[in-house]
């Protein structure tokens, strides 16, 4: 196993890793249609944008050379935050939930977010995700009942934010 730092060369692999993960880990959730219609370039330029222009930072993780998830960083995007870290994504090939490459990538996220001097981080979950709300829950990271509506297809989700202290907890 091999995380390193995603580059512009490496959107294409985390846009089809987005796209297979939402596919598997909303159904249910969010509208059929939507992960229906959803392809595997969906989120390439948005990822070109953030790693050219040093918005966000993305992590990649390999297993025998395979891309198989990846995690999205950075400054918090949240106006009321600003001196919060925040971690955007994480997602994983469906193939490969459960097996401790989640944690890896969490962990190496929280460290460099750590490193960059943040003192807090936040993310945001899917309320009805409870699969992404015990992985958090195990690490450590709390939810603080803060929510935002999104909408999709016509329905409104709502997403609950979590967050970690690099000061108040061990990890």
């Amino acid at each position: 196993m091999e995380i390193r730092k995603a580059t512009i060369d490496d959107v294409k692999d985390i846009s089809r890793i987005y796209a297979l993960s939402w596919k598997f880990a909303y159904k249910g959730i969010i509208p059929q249609a939507y992960l229906d219609e959803l392809k595997e370039d969906h989120w390439e330029s948005v990822f070109v944008d953030w790693i050219k222009d040093n918005v966000l930072t993305a992590e990649i993780v390999f297993e025998n050379g395979k891309p198989i998830g990846c995690v999205a960083y950075g400054k918090s995007r949240d106006k009321s935050l600003p001196d919060c870290g925040e971690i955007v994504s994480l997602y994983l090939l469906p193939e490969y939930f459960g097996k401790g490459y989640g944690n890896k990538l969490l962990d190496s996220a929280l460290s460099d977010l750590k490193e960059s001097g943040y003192e807090s981080i936040y993310l945001w979950v899917l309320k009805d995700n409870p699969r992404a709300r015990r992985f958090y829950e195990k690490n450590g990271i709390r939810c603080n009942n803060d929510e935002y509506v999104l909408e999709i297809m016509g329905e409104q989700l709502i997403d609950v934010r979590y967050v970690y202290s690099f000061n108040s907890c061990t990890k």
